[in-house]
């Protein structure tokens, strides 16, 4: 075949080519074409990573810009005359709202001069509206205020609402310790001096400070290892925790930080920027809680809004954000004093303070409080579950988070702080050695408004966890025996406070061939017993007899509708075999306490949205009660004051509490495994249960476990006697089944439904008088005689009778039995 001559032609020119390439500067083509490879292949994992990163700045920053979240606080402080309050608690209350020593004159600031208050409050939004700052002036006396007065007007006041403490911030599920600002409420000298001390060129680079950055590089290289430098403050946020960078010294996080710092920087103006370094910065760490932004670290370490931090104090915030655990002024004064110096110095330098302001400044004390105090929020674990957990019936986790909501709870500080003090103080004393682990459950509440005040979940009280207080289910033992007695009280023509009973022993028929034979916890049978004595020492047999009479169906009636607690068919209900919450057994309690009131409990007591307008309120007040359930609640209470006097709970007149006038029951399991006090005031209810998570004996009985934590905590707690209202009662002397003159030797007075009483007979062994209380009274006994039979049923059920009076009817009545 005949060759192609443009092709032999060509061939041997382009060999000779080739073979020239290979011969030439080979490494010039070789190094573009590595470095095109290596940048394609750079820009094709660092594109898609930088836009991943992009992703995360929009996501989290936004989060921490925009969220708002929810705030919870306690109640506001009601002051008027009368209202039980002395300096201890006062000062409590003021401090947990973040109220500092000063004039009386600037808001947040009170001045005390022995018994007299000077109180500059500020305005803030509660459930009813808007409540206006108000300058007052108190004085107080013999545990309460004894005069009220607006300190600018000198004008007399009948009350005034100090605004309330703050205990909690909510992110959804979360929970730590954060206040955000805008910049604008951040003071001058905060922004200027921390560019001054952290980055001085802040306003004019791009996120990274070359400069800085290449003396950190030649100080590692020097080192040997990396020992970090050369941030900017956009670094530092960029791993603040904000998005995802952890704080390990290598190289690939601080690659990292570098590209967050660019793309902040990117998206967002100087301004934002600051703004969420000031909310994010990490300044201390109280238990599980981070101190999270400079409002938080103010109240923290000063217990000061921020806008009140003087000088020294910035400085000395300024220079722990170096180091918040190295520079701790509680734990590290000396170094916190030399870096606070430092600041004050830098400030100097930079002539954001004067010579004469730096001096003043340098010779400052630290002026941190010794502790946290209760201005720190986020510390009441039990109390903010029992939050969450109403605040679930009607809002989502998602709802909570980031609307800008205020929860307005029921929580005075000062009963929380009581509470948990003698929490402490109790178990301490009775953790012996051979006892098992005790815990508690503790619940206050306000007699009147239904407010939850208090809530202990565990003995140690700070720490999250298991909430004894709601979720522990115990057996209650006695604690319902005064609701057997209500309904039994309910029917006046047959039971009355002085109708004798039997407590001999007492046998019950279970069927299937079962018999049920409770015995008193004294192991002794009383004989014929009042009704009033078998209540204060808390008499088995003659109570089983009585919860016999009125049917168990008919109490586990009254126990639903008062506090929704499913009781059981077994006449065991009667002595307690149920088991409860503290917390069930508060809102069972508290019908007796409000004299009668059906009223729901309430830790929330109204919701309110971004603006302050209420979305929700809990608050409403509980409507009068009937006359028959009013006149039931205070007979029961009347007998449990007994119980204080001289029964089961005796103990508390020799604890100097007489003065109280209180009522209560004592509780206790088999085997002394739970030990329980229910037991109230003319202000407060306070239900306590003491006992061992694992159902271990503890030795202990209602009066010597959960009534001293009651005992502790009243000792200390500014609250009013308790009264009673007398409204459908009337008082009489009795003997035996009898009622006699007043003046009888050996007579005994007690309260009896108006038209109930028993007849009148002349005194023994005296001339007989005239019979001074009509035997009917019709009006009243048509109100009281269907005492609650609408309700909850009622009428003879065909049991044995009450007892007849014994031969020698003579009083006082039986001696108690601990219980």
């Amino acid at each position: 075949m005949d060759r192609d001559p443009d092709y032999d032609d060509v061939a041997p020119d382009a060999d000779d080519e080739w073979a020239d390439y290979d011969e030439g500067p080979s490494w010039l083509s070789r190094l573009l074409r590595i470095g095109v490879t290596v940048t394609a292949l750079g820009l094709g994992f660092l594109l898609p990573y930088v836009l991943y990163l992009n992703g995360q700045v929009t996501e989290r920053f936004g989060k921490l810009q925009w969220q708002v979240p929810t705030r919870v606080f306690a109640r506001p402080l009601l002051v008027a005359p009368g209202i039980p309050l002395d300096d201890a608690s006062l000062k409590t209350e003021l401090n947990a709202a973040s109220y500092y020593p000063g004039d009386g004159l600037r808001p947040g600031t009170y001045l005390q001069e022995g018994s007299r208050w000077v109180i500059s409050s500020r305005g803030y939004n509660d459930v009813d509206g808007r409540i206006l700052p108000k300058k007052v002036e108190l004085t107080l006396s013999e545990g309460k205020v004894v005069d009220l007065r607006d300190a600018s007007a000198r004008t007399e006041l009948r009350a005034a609402r100090l605004d309330p403490a703050r205990i909690a911030t909510l992110y959804g599920k979360m929970q730590e310790e954060r206040r955000l600002v805008r910049i604008d409420e951040v003071p001058e000298l905060l922004v200027t001096g921390l560019q001054a001390v952290e980055d001085r060129d802040f306003n004019h680079h791009i996120g990274i400070d070359f400069g800085g950055l290449a003396r950190a590089v030649f100080k590692n290289m020097v080192a040997g290892e990396i020992v970090g430098g050369g941030s900017t403050l956009t670094q530092q946020l960029a791993r603040s925790g904000l998005l995802g960078i952890g704080k390990e010294q290598t190289y690939s996080r601080k690659f990292k930080e570098i590209l967050y710092a660019l793309l902040l920087e990117a998206r967002y103006d100087k301004r934002t920027i600051l703004e969420a370094y000031f909310n994010q910065v990490f300044l201390g760490q109280r238990g599980n809680n981070p101190i999270m932004g400079v409002a938080s670290g103010a109240e923290f370490w000063f217990g000061k809004d921020l806008k009140d931090l003087e000088p020294h104090q910035i400085a000395l915030l300024i220079g722990m954000v170096k180091g918040p655990s190295y520079y701790d002024p509680r734990k590290h004064p000396e170094r916190a004093l030399e870096r606070r110096n430092f600041v004050l110095g830098e400030m100097r330098e930079t002539q954001l303070i004067t010579e004469a302001q730096y001096n003043r400044a340098t010779q400052a004390p630290l002026d941190v409080s010794k502790t946290p105090g209760q201005s720190f929020a986020n510390r009441f674990p039990a109390y903010v579950d029992l939050v969450r957990r109403q605040l679930a019936r009607d809002y989502d986790e998602n709802a909570i988070s980031g609307q800008g909501l205020s929860v307005m709870s029921g929580m005075s500080p000062s009963a929380q702080a009581y509470t948990e003090s003698a929490v402490a103080a109790t178990l301490k004393s009775l953790q012996t050695k051979g006892r098992p682990s005790l815990e508690t459950g503790t619940v206050v509440t306000d007699v009147q408004t239904g407010d939850v005040l208090a809530v202990v979940g565990a003995h140690d009280y700070n720490v999250a966890g298991y909430n004894r207080a709601v979720q522990a289910q115990r057996p209650v033992g006695s604690l319902l025996k005064p609701f057997v007695y209500l309904l039994a009280l309910g029917e006046p023509s047959k039971y009355n406070l002085g109708t004798w009973l039997n407590d001999d022993p007492v046998r019950v028929d279970l069927g299937n061939g079962q018999v049920w034979q409770p015995k008193n916890s004294d192991g002794r049978s009383h004989g014929s017993v009042r009704m009033i004595d078998a209540l204060a020492n808390s008499y088995n047999q003659s109570t089983v007899r009585v919860g016999m009479d009125i049917g168990v169906a008919r109490l586990n009636k009254l126990m639903l509708a008062l506090a929704g607690i499913q009781g059981t068919s077994n006449p065991s209900v009667i002595l307690g075999a149920t088991e409860q919450s503290p917390y069930a057994m508060a809102q069972l309690y508290q019908f007796l306490a409000s004299h009668g009131k059906v009223q729901s409990l309430h830790a929330v007591r109204g919701v309110l949205d971004a603006r302050g307008m209420a979305i929700s309120r809990y608050d409403t007040k509980a409507a009068a009660p009937p006359l028959g359930d009013s006149t039931a609640a205070e007979l029961v209470t009347y007998a449990l004051q007994e119980a204080v006097r001289s029964g089961t709970a005796r103990q508390l007149q020799a604890d100097g509490l007489g003065r109280l006038n209180a009522a209560g029951k004592t509780g206790t399991s088999n085997d002394s495994r739970d030990s329980w006090y229910a037991g109230w005031t003319g202000s407060h209810l306070a239900v306590s249960w003491v006992g061992n998570d694992r159902n271990q004996q503890t030795g202990l009985y209602g009066a010597t476990g959960g009534m001293r934590v009651w005992s502790n905590l009243f000792k200390r707690l500014p609250t009013l006697p308790l009264g009673l209202t007398n409204q459908g009662i009337e008082y009489a002397a009795v003997i035996g089944a009898d009622t006699v003159p007043a003046d009888c030797p050996g007579a005994r007075r007690l309260p009896f439904v108006t038209g109930y009483t028993p007849p009148m007979i002349a005194c023994p062994n005296v001339p007989a008088v005239s019979d001074p209380v009509s035997s009917t009274v019709d009006e009243v006994r048509d109100r009281v005689g269907e005492f609650m039979n609408s309700i909850f049923g009622g009428g003879d059920s065909g049991s044995e009778p009450p007892s007849p009076p014994p031969a020698n009817a003579s009083e006082p009545a039986q001696g108690p039995q601990p219980k």
